[in-house]
């Protein structure tokens, strides 16, 4: 078993779905992505949050076994978001965006975290991302995120943090955005051109699933079927959680392997949105995991 580290933003929410509203709630994207991964590996977390944070979610994760030797809590508010999902769930209309403590967020890295095997890094400033790449001891596998926000405002940083990356994790409109390519495919296509190092580029299409592809095999999984979603927020981070933790239990980063990890990774997220915000991640059933991924194993072949 391979040790994670991963650095990210830590958040508190306010959420409102065609299934209510909540307020304060834990979230940001080392935060579902750590509660993930912990069923399947050991995190290291490196991330910010303020006074305001709630003790019980850092006492969750320690009993998850997440190391928070590099969770800081510093003077100030926790970084604060507002959404409001439309009915379809597709979209949300970002309402409040508070950096808080993040905004002067520069990650510290203790001693025992830089010699973990794997790196993820959340979607932060690539500079920071960079920073925290360069104190790594030869990571293994190093597996990266972004959002549309450092595509516009930090375009070459963050194609440096790809070309220094294994694994690329990016949604399909932030992947059109930052190629200017009109689907997926293509987009992808031009993706690996600019990037010829990357090992696996994943392209995360919400309800749709996900697709996968190295320029030589390509995969698409589609999303694991729910009845109902109550709350997406995290889906994505929820999703490289488990994607980054099945490659960390089994030290396997072969493209066939990769493959699997998307079915980890979107059994994950499925626990992650069937309620609001990390409460689907607390109740995630481990010992029924297994039985998960051959009922999803048999919807998908034909």
């Amino acid at each position: 078993m391979k040790k994670i580290l991963v650095v990210g933003s830590v958040g508190l929410d306010d959420i409102e779905t065609p299934s209510g509203k909540v307020e304060r709630v834990p979230g940001g994207s080392a935060v579902y992505f750590s509660l993930a991964a912990s069923m399947f590996s050991k995190v290291n977390f490196v991330g910010v949050a303020g006074e305001d944070f709630p003790k019980d979610v850092i006492a969750l994760m320690n009993e998850r076994g997440i190391n928070t030797e590099g969770f800081e809590i510093a003077e100030g508010k926790t970084f604060r978001w507002s959404g409001r999902y439309h009915y379809d769930m597709d979209h949300r209309d970002t309402l409040l965006t508070e950096l808080n403590v993040f905004e002067n967020f520069r990650p510290v890295l203790p001693e025992n975290y830089k010699n973990s095997e794997i790196l993820f890094l959340g979607n932060i400033k690539p500079s920071l991302q960079l920073e925290v790449l360069e104190r790594i001891i030869n990571p293994e596998l190093v597996i990266s995120d972004t959002m549309n926000f450092w595509i516009d405002n930090a375009p070459e940083k963050l194609v440096e943090v790809v070309r220094k990356s294994d694994i690329f994790v990016i949604n399909e409109d932030e992947l059109k955005l930052m190629t200017g390519k009109p689907n997926f495919l293509s987009a992808s296509d031009k993706m690996l051109e600019e990037c010829s190092l990357l090992k696996a580029l994943v392209v995360k299409m919400g309800k749709y699933g996900v697709y996968v592809t190295d320029g030589n095999e390509e995969f698409f999984l589609p999303a694991f079927p729910l009845r109902k979603i109550i709350d997406p927020t995290g889906a994505g981070d929820s999703f490289a959680g488990g994607f980054t933790g099945h490659l960390a239990r089994s030290g396997d980063y072969s493209f066939s392997n990769i493959k699997k990890a998307c079915v980890y990774g979107s059994i994950t997220a499925s626990y992650s949105v069937n309620n609001f915000s990390i409460t689907g991640l607390k109740e995630f059933d481990h010992s029924i995991i297994d039985e998960e991924y051959e009922r999803f194993r048999k919807m998908t072949t034909f």
